[in-house]
C-alpha cells in the first residue's frame, strides 16, 4: 500500500532535484501541494542557503502555517528578516499559543513592535497567553474555546454549534462555565450527539474533571495528558475562571522539545540543529571540550600521584582504564535511571530514598560479580593473584561510588537549579574517573610499596 509518508518522501527528493538543475517554477508547484508539516521538515533537514531559497518559493498563504512547524531557532531566522507589521500579518493566521511560542522567542522590543502593529482585538487575545511564562500552562494555551452553560438543553447546544462555521481544533468536549465564567465542567461532545435532545447540561455534564491550574508547569501537564489520555484540558486562573484551554498537539510539541533539548544538552551541543554554521557550533562544543581538558587533568593529577608505583609494575598503567571504565557505565546507567524518573514525576521524599539505595544495592552486586571475573582475568594474564585482588577491590569500591554519585547527583543538582541532563555526566566522569585510580593506585601503592 502506497502510504502518505511515501508520497512525502518522494516530493522532498522532487524539490531536491528541482533547486539542483534550477528550476524554481517546479519547486513552487511541488510546495503548493505538501502539507506544511513536511515543508517545514524539508527547511529544517536543509543547508541555510537552501532553506532560504525555499522560503522565497512559499505561496503566501503558506508562510504562516509552515512558520509555526518549524524549530525555533530557524524560525527566528527567518522573522529576523522580516518587518514587524509583516510579521503581525503572518501570526494573526496562527492560534494564539502558537504566536506567544513564537514572541515568546523574540526580543521584547521586537514583540513589542509587533504587538503594536496588531488590532486591538488581536493584541488583547496575544497578551492574555504572553502574561504567562512559556513553560507553564497558561503560556500553552490557546484562548479560543467553546464555552456553555449547565441549564441549556442538549437541542439549544446543538443549534449554538451549528451556527459556527468551524470548531477550534481538537474539540473533543464543551467546556461549561458559570455566569461569572468559572469551570463548572465538561460536556463531551459524543455524549452531546447521542443524549436526549431535551436533556440539561447539568444533567449530562462531567464534573471530576478537575481543570488545569495556569501556573502548573509544562512538565507537568505532559505528565496529567499522558496519564489520563487527555486530548484538552481546560486551564483556569487562581479563581476559578476559565481563560482558555490545551490540546494534545500542544503537549506533543512539549514532549518534541523536552527530548531535543535532554538529548542535545547531554552531549555539551546547545540548542542548534544539525545544520548550525560551523562559527557558531565550534565555539558552543569548545566549552564542554574545556571542561571535559579541566576534569580529565585532575583525573590525570590523581595518576601523577602514584607515578613511582605505575613505573615499578607496568601492568597498573595496562589496567587502569578498567576500572575507570567500569564506573562510568555503571554511574550512568544510574544517572539515567534518576534523570528518567525526574522527567516522568516519580520523584518525591518516599521515593527518592528508595531509588538511591536500590542503585547501591544493584552496583554492589555487579561490582561483586565482576569484581570476579576481573581478578581471575587479571591475575591469570599478569600471573599475580595479588594484582587480581587489587583490582578486585578497586572495581568493587568504583562501583559502589558510581551508584551512589549516579544516584545522588540529578537530585543535589536539581535542587541546585542545575539541569542534570547538562551537568550530571561531566561530574560523574570526574567522580568515577578519581575514585577509581585512586582506590586501584592507592592500593596497589600500598601491597607493593
Amino acid at each position: 500500500m502506497f502510504d502518505m509518508s511515501a508520497q512525502a518522501s518522494i516530493a522532498v527528493t522532487r524539490i531536491t532535484d528541482a533547486l539542483r538543475s534550477g528550476t524554481p517554477s517546479d519547486v513552487a508547484s511541488l510546495l503548493a501541494d505538501m502539507s506544511p508539516g513536511d515543508i517545514a521538515h524539508l527547511i529544517s533537514s536543509s543547508p541555510p542557503t537552501t532553506r532560504d531559497e525555499i522560503w522565497e518559493l512559499l505561496d503566501h498563504d503558506q508562510e504562516a502555517d509552515v512558520l509555526n512547524e518549524l524549530p525555533d531557532d530557524i524560525r527566528n531566522n527567518f522573522l529576523a528578516e522580516l518587518q514587524p507589521e509583516a510579521v503581525a500579518e503572518l501570526i494573526v493566521q496562527l492560534d494564539d499559543d502558537d504566536v506567544a511560542d513564537i514572541l515568546h522567542e523574540l526580543p521584547q522590543a521586537d514583540t513589542d513592535r509587533i504587538l503594536d502593529s496588531l488590532t486591538e482585538y488581536d493584541r488583547e487575545r496575544f497578551e492574555t497567553v504572553l502574561g504567562y511564562p512559556d513553560d507553564v500552562a497558561g503560556g500553552l494555551m490557546s484562548t479560543d474555546t467553546l464555552t456553555i452553560r449547565a441549564d441549556l438543553t442538549m437541542d439549544v447546544v446543538l443549534r449554538y454549534l451549528r451556527r459556527h462555521t468551524r470548531l477550534p481544533e481538537n474539540t473533543d468536549s464543551l467546556i461549561v462555565v458559570n455566569r461569572d465564567d468559572k469551570y463548572v465542567g465538561l460536556l463531551p461532545v459524543r455524549t452531546l450527539l447521542v443524549s436526549d435532545p431535551n436533556t440539561s447540561v447539568r444533567e449530562m455534564m462531567k464534573t471530576e474533571r478537575e481543570p488545569l491550574d495556569a501556573m502548573t508547569s509544562a512538565d507537568e501537564v505532559a505528565r496529567r495528558f499522558e496519564r489520563n489520555d487527555w486530548i484538552s484540558a481546560p486551564v483556569v486562573d487562581p479563581k476559578g475562571k476559565l481563560i482558555g484551554r490545551i490540546t494534545i498537539d500542544d503537549v506533543v510539541d512539549v514532549i518534541r522539545e523536552q527530548a531535543d533539548h535532554s538529548l542535545a544538552v547531554m552531549a555539551g551541543l546547545g540548542d542548534g540543529d544539525a545544520f548550525t554554521p560551523v562559527l557558531s557550533t565550534a565555539p558552543q562544543r569548545a566549552i564542554w571540550l574545556a571542561i571535559n581538558l579541566a576534569t580529565a587533568i585532575l583525573a590525570a593529577s590523581v595518576i601523577g600521584l602514584f607515578q613511582d608505583t605505575i613505573e615499578k609494575l607496568v601492568a597498573l598503567a595496562v589496567l587502569m582504564p578498567i576500572v575507570a571504565s567500569m564506573g562510568g557505565i555503571a554511574g550512568t546507567q544510574s544517572l539515567t535511571v534518576l534523570i528518567r524518573a525526574m522527567a516522568m514525576g516519580q520523584i518525591n521524599d518516599r521515593t527518592e530514598i528508595w531509588l538511591v539505595r536500590r542503585e547501591i544495592f544493584v552496583s554492589l552486586i555487579n561490582g561483586l560479580l565482576w569484581a570476579g571475573v576481573i581478578a581471575v582475568i587479571a591475575s591469570y594474564w599478569f600471573g599475580d593473584i595479588r594484582l587480581g585482588i587489587i583490582i578486585a577491590f578497586a572495581i568493587v569500591i568504583n562501583l559502589v561510588t558510581a551508584g551512589i554519585a549516579g544516584a545522588s547527583l540529578p537530585l543535589l543538582l536539581d535542587r541546585l537549579n542545575i539541569d542534570p541532563a547538562l551537568a550530571g555526566g561531566v561530574v560523574l566522569t570526574t567522580i568515577t574517573d578519581v575514585v577509581g585510580f585512586f582506590a586501584f593506585l592507592g592500593l596497589a601503592a600500598y601491597f607493593y610499596g
